[in-house]
C-alpha cells in the first residue's frame, strides 16, 4: 500500500509541541442529537479552546519550528481561522505574523485576527486569490508562508485529532469530516486508517464548493470558476494536487450536501446541543440528515471543528429574532 506525506511517529511529536489548551478536546456522546439523526453520535468539540477551532494544532508546530530555527516572521492566506490561529501561535513566540484574507470573509474573524496582533491584509478577491497574495508576500519578504494543508504541521498538528479518537471508547462506526484544503481529513485520516481501521472516514464538502470532492472521485485535480457557499472555511477553488493523493489514500468516502442541510445542521446542534457553530462545523450533521439511512444503527463521530462566525448572519440562518 502507499503511504501518505504523513507521519505517525511525527505526528506524536506534534502532542508534545501545542499547547495542551489546544489537546484532548471534548468527546462525548450527544443523545439529544440521536432523535433527529437516527444514529448514536458523539461529538469532537473543537472549538473548545482560545481560537475556536482546530486550527491552532497546526499553527502550533508551525511556529514552535520557526521560534526555534527559521525565520521570525511568517505569512498566511485564511478564510479566517488558520489566521485566528497563527496569530495566536505566533504571538505567543514573538513571531510577526501577516494574514491576507477577502475582505468579504466574516467581520468576526478578521476583527479577532487584528485582536491577536497579526497584520491583516485584505484582497477583493477569494481565498485562493488572498492564497496568490501572500506567496507574493512571502517571495518578496523572504518569509515563511504558511499554507494550510500542503505543509505537513498543518496536517500533522489535525492528525493529533485522531489519536485522541483512536483512544476513545466505545468505539466507532464513521467519523464525518469538514473537507475544505484537506489538512483535517488527511490528518485525521491518517491516523485512523493505522489505529482504528475498521471506521469509515467520510469527507463531508457543500456543493456550493466542491472541488476537492469532485477530485476525490475523479482520482484527479479538479478545479472551479467560483464558490458559493455560506461555508466560508472550505470554499476552495483549486485543490492541492499533494494533499489529494493523501486524500485518496486515507478518505473512504466523500459527500456533498445542500446549503438547506448546513443550515439545518447548525439549527439541530443549536436546539439539541447548545452549540453555536460556523457552517463548515455543521457538515457532518448536514451528511447524516441528506442519508439516514446509511447512518442508521450505527455510531458515527461529528468534528465540530469551528466555531468562529458573524453574529448577524448566524442569526440569519438559524432563525434566531430579537436577540
Amino acid at each position: 500500500m502507499q503511504e501518505t506525506r504523513l507521519d505517525t511517529v511525527r505526528i506524536r511529536a506534534a502532542r508534545r509541541t501545542i499547547d495542551p489548551v489546544f489537546l484532548d478536546t471534548p468527546l462525548y456522546r450527544c443523545e439529544a442529537l440521536e432523535p433527529g439523526l437516527g444514529c448514536a453520535v458523539s461529538i469532537k468539540l473543537e472549538t473548545a479552546n482560545p481560537v475556536r477551532s482546530f486550527k491552532a494544532r497546526g499553527t502550533e508546530v508551525v511556529a514552535s519550528l520557526l521560534a526555534g530555527n527559521g525565520p521570525r516572521a511568517a505569512v498566511c492566506a485564511s478564510a479566517g481561522n488558520l489566521g485566528q490561529a497563527l496569530a495566536w501561535s505566533g504571538r505567543r513566540r514573538g513571531l510577526d505574523v501577516t494574514v491576507v484574507a477577502s475582505r468579504f470573509a466574516p467581520a468576526a474573524k478578521l476583527d479577532r485576527i487584528r485582536a491577536l496582533d497579526a497584520r491583516l491584509e485584505l484582497v477583493d478577491g477569494d481565498f485562493d486569490m488572498a492564497r496568490e497574495r501572500a506567496a507574493a508576500i512571502a517571495r518578496h519578504d523572504g518569509i515563511r508562508l504558511v499554507e494550510d494543508s500542503l505543509d505537513l504541521e498543518t496536517c500533522e498538528g489535525a492528525a493529533t485529532i485522531g489519536l485522541e479518537l483512536a483512544d476513545a471508547a466505545p468505539p466507532f462506526d464513521a467519523v464525518l469530516i469538514a473537507l475544505g484544503g484537506g489538512a483535517l481529513a488527511t490528518g485525521v485520516g491518517h491516523v485512523l486508517k493505522e489505529s482504528a481501521p475498521e471506521a469509515e472516514v467520510i469527507c463531508v464538502q457543500p456543493l456550493g464548493a466542491p472541488a476537492m470532492t469532485h477530485s476525490w472521485h475523479r482520482r484527479r485535480v479538479v478545479t472551479t470558476d467560483s464558490t458559493d457557499t455560506i461555508a466560508d472555511g472550505v470554499a476552495g477553488r483549486r485543490p492541492i494536487p499533494a494533499v489529494l493523493d493523501d486524500l485518496l489514500l486515507v478518505a473512504d468516502d466523500a459527500v456533498l450536501v445542500r446549503e438547506a442541510s448546513i443550515i439545518a445542521g447548525m439549527r439541530l446542534l443549536l436546539d439539541r446541543a447548545g452549540l453555536v457553530v460556523e457552517p463548515s462545523a455543521a457538515l457532518g450533521v448536514a451528511a447524516v440528515l441528506e442519508d439516514r439511512d446509511r447512518f442508521a444503527g450505527r455510531h458515527v463521530v461529528t468534528i465540530v471543528c469551528g466555531g468562529n462566525v458573524d453574529a448577524d448572519a448566524y442569526r440569519r440562518w438559524v432563525g434566531l429574532t430579537g436577540t
